[in-house]
């Protein structure tokens, strides 16, 4: 049992996923931070730190998912609250770090979004950032401040190693995942194809070749996050085009917006495999096909050796080729 008293290591959660914040104290074996968190009638949030952190190592826990411009503020908030009630360090926990697709300057008089989430951060009082599977790892750059990158990659790969799926190859949906499912295929000590896809706008892709043969295979689509799964529905019906037995899919990040629960609900598509970074609503968890697994242990022990000064990254040493 860690003492609150002695070690002064204190979690507070924001309103976007409680659930999974209770979970990582439950691992830490320490009660969740009394916070009052509501808003006013016009939608201004209201934040009061219930408990002493003067002097406290703080860890508040909000991934930045929908609605997400209220959870990033509801964060800053927080961050805010606690940085004037002088805790002396705050490290911001996003397990889903929002606006992450929006990290370059692609086309001309657009922002680079996730750099400047990274400045607004800072400027709360965040000491630093702990996160899961970033869209982009050079949003790692963007930051001045220590970041701790950690990876969902075990958690899904002990779940995919215990399916036993016979002749089983890994798929990459896009070009830009190529070394995210390489990884996994040599951890599971399988194949690798690519989808070469095309996008045009915004939510909508096309996918248009096969590299690799996925004939009488059993795919696995490995990927960051599924939006409005879109991208998803494409690549499956590639891959059963091109003769594959049967198409399961994972990601660290199940966004699942707009028609995704439907378009997984009625698609070819066997079972979905995610972390539970972004809570499912009550319609999606309904949905027979998506499994969703905890990284409540993962986080937990990443918050642990933050506090306790102590090695963060041999927890995914391991999953480097």
């Amino acid at each position: 049992m860690i003492s609150r008293d002695n070690g002064r290591m204190l979690v507070f959660s924001g309103r976007a996923n409680p659930s999974l914040a209770e979970d990582i104290c439950k691992y830490l074996d320490i009660p969740l931070g009394e916070t009052v968190i509501r808003d006013f009638s016009d939608k201004e949030i209201y934040v009061r730190i219930e408990e002493n952190v003067r002097g406290g190592d703080v860890f508040v826990i909000q991934p930045t998912c929908f609605p997400g411009n209220t959870n990033l503020m509801e964060l800053l908030i927080m961050i805010d609250a606690l940085r004037r009630s002088s805790a002396r360090r705050i490290t911001a926990v996003i397990p889903y770090y929002g606006y992450a697709r929006q990290d370059r300057k692609c086309e001309p008089r657009v922002p680079i979004t996730s750099k400047l989430v990274a400045d607004i951060l800072e400027t709360a009082g965040t000491d630093r950032v702990l996160t899961v599977d970033l869209h982009a790892g050079q949003i790692q750059g963007f930051f001045n401040i220590p970041v701790d990158h950690l990876f969902a990659m075990n958690v899904l790969i002990d779940y995919i190693r215990k399916l036993s799926l016979p002749n089983m190859i890994v798929i990459s949906p896009d070009a830009g995942g190529v070394e995210r499912a390489r990884a996994y295929a040599k951890r599971l000590d399988t194949t690798l194809a690519i989808i070469d896809k095309r996008r045009d706008i915004p939510n909508e892709a096309k996918a248009m070749n096969i590299i690799g043969d996925v004939k009488d295979k059993v795919a696995f689509i490995v990927d960051d996050m599924i939006d409005t799964a879109g991208t998803l529905m494409e690549a499956t019906d590639a891959l059963l085009g091109a003769g594959a037995k049967e198409v399961h899919a994972c990601c660290s990040h199940a966004v699942l917006s707009g028609p995704a629960g439907e378009r997984i609900s009625n698609s070819p598509l066997k079972s979905v495999v995610t972390t539970n970074s972004i809570p499912l609503g009550e319609e999606l968890a309904k949905i027979p096909k998506i499994k969703v697994l905890s990284i409540a242990s993962l986080l937990g022990e990443a918050i642990l050796r933050i506090h306790e000064e102590t090695s963060v990254s041999s927890l995914f040493d391991s999953t480097k080729e």
